[in-house]
């Protein structure tokens, strides 16, 4: 993933709902418009990272998998 991120949530060796929960924070944080870039190692994020997006309006810009590393790039929705 090459695009430049506001914001780096590294979730590593957490698992399902404490990315989630943790990329719920960093959002609330952030102003409309920034992003950020999301590592994890759950499997389960590849569903709910996507599915958090769509209900609560944000946009998934990328996901990758790398080096068994599930990355996420999200622009904050308004």
């Amino acid at each position: 993933m090459t695009a430049a991120a506001d914001h780096t949530l590294d979730v590593s060796g957490l698992y399902c709902p404490e990315p989630v929960m943790l990329l719920h924070n960093c959002i609330r944080d952030m102003q409309v418009g920034e992003t950020v870039r999301v590592v994890a190692t759950d499997p389960t994020t590849q569903r709910d990272i996507p599915k958090f997006c769509s209900f609560l309006g944000h946009e998934l810009l990328s996901e990758t998998e790398e080096a068994g590393n599930f990355l996420f790039l999200l622009r904050k929705g308004g």
